[in-house]
This record gives structure tokens, sequence and C-alpha cells, in this order.
């Protein structure tokens, strides 16, 4: 009979529940699901605390509870054809939002993931504003504006993840770092209030940085399933954010960011 994987204990339990519940959700995205006994086992709580925790993250659409645990329905570990359908409807108002600040004659970094390749799809849009520059990594994203003779199109190649659709690595980097942009519009994997923005794969974050460091002013869109959550890699401290476009705005972003907008 096979032997069952033994899934590592933390190594220290988090003083916040912020935290147990970050670290929660990151159990869930790597092993699928995870079981309320051993979970209070594992942090030192109660199940009680543990069921709290699992009813949080279940608001958040990032997980279904089941009879004595939950499993992951976290959206950064879906394919992109499958997380475009997960809060369309947000994640389409907080597009509309950053769409309002795009004019003419702007250079556009636009990032990967599906809030951002809602903001493409409007700019897409006949009666959206031109000319444009726009650079990206993104693949579905540079996509929509292949036959676009008013978008001067730069997509960043590199090596490829099918995981994101998007290119990452030094080429990737390197082809953002030669250019300026007015916007860059990120994506968010994780807003957290002392960890910042973070992300789930390491190209993303290198991509990411290299945009920020790039542009005159930077812009995250984020819907609320993101926030008081943290991945693995870091991208920024909220205080490099000029602007937040979310469609429910935790208390903690008023004054870490310089301007925070809610989506309606």
């Amino acid at each position: 009979m096979p032997s069952r994987k033994k899934r590592a204990r933390p190594s220290e339990p988090p003083r916040f529940a912020q935290e147990r519940q970050a670290q929660i959700a990151e159990t869930l995205r790597s092993d699928g699901r995870v079981e309320v006994g051993a979970l209070a086992g594992d942090y030192g709580v109660s199940e009680d605390t543990i069921r709290r925790d699992l009813r949080l993250l279940a608001s958040r659409g990032l997980i279904q509870k089941t009879h004595g645990g939950a499993v992951a329905l976290f959206t950064n570990a879906l394919p992109m054809s499958a997380r475009v359908d997960v809060r369309a409807a947000p994640k389409r108002a907080i597009a509309r939002e950053a769409l309002a600040r795009v004019h003419a004659h702007q250079t556009l970094f636009i990032d990967g993931g599906s809030t951002t390749l809602a903001l493409a799809q409007l700019l897409a849009e006949p009666g959206a504003p031109r000319p444009l520059t726009i650079i990206t990594a993104a693949f579905d994203v540079a996509a929509l504006f292949a036959g676009d003779p008013s978008v001067h199109l730069v997509l960043a190649g590199g090596t490829w993840s099918h995981e994101s659709r998007e290119f990452f690595g030094e080429q990737a980097q390197s082809t953002i770092r030669s250019h300026r942009a007015d916007w860059a519009f990120l994506g968010a994997c994780a807003l957290h209030p002392r960890a910042g923005l973070t992300s789930t794969l390491k190209g993303d974050a290198q991509v990411k940085r290299a945009m920020i460091e790039s542009a005159a002013t930077v812009a995250v869109l984020a819907d609320a399933s993101k926030h008081d959550m943290v991945s693995p890699y870091a991208v920024s401290e909220l205080r490099e954010i000029d602007l937040v476009v979310t469609d429910n705005a935790p208390s903690w972003l008023a004054g870490t960011v310089r301007e925070v907008v809610r989506a309606r």
C-alpha cells in the first residue's frame, strides 16, 4: 500500500489571524484540500477558529467548504481560460474605472492576469483612446491589438509560461526596462498591509517589478478576493503604488497608497 504524503507543519505558528489565513490559502493552493482537525493541530488553535478562517476564505471566493475541511478555488491556480469567468462583473467594473484614466498618445504597461485582461478588452473596443503604445508580456493582451494600426504594440518575449500565458525571464524584463510608460496597470495575486503586493510566480513578480520601475504612475487592479492575502514572491511595498482600483477597499488601504478608487 503506498504511503500517504506527510504534510509539512508550519515551522512557527503565525501570530496574527491574517497570517494564518494566508498560510491556509497557500496550503490549499499547493495541496488542493485541507482538514479542520489537522489545521487546528498544526496551528495550535481550536477547530472553531479554523472554521472561522475557512468561512472567511470562502466569502472571498478562494475555497469551497466541505464536511470537515475545504477544497481550493484559488483563482491564481486556475488556468487563464477559467480565471476570466471568476468574479467577472467586479473585474469589468474595475477595468472601467481604470479605462477612465487612459488618454490618447499615452504609453501603457499592461500586466498579465484576468482583471488587466478585462481592461485590455475595453481598450480594444471602438471609441477607446487612440493612438496608444501598449507594452505587455501577456500574450492574450497583445493578441487584442495585433491588427490595430493605431496601437504601437510591443510584446516582451522571453520564456513562455503555460500557467499564466505570459513571457517571463531576463529578455521580457529587459524589453520592459528599455521603455518608459505613463501607466503601469498591474494585476494582483495578493495585497497585504505589511507584505504589500506579492505574486504566486517568481517570473511574474520580476515582470511586475520591471514595470513599476519604468512607469510614471503605477495602478494595481485588485478585486476583493486579493486583499489581506500574501503570495510567495515580493513585488513592491504599498507606498510604491499610486492607485488601487478595487470593488471593496479594506480600511488599511486608505493612507497606505496614494489613491484608492472603489469600482461600482
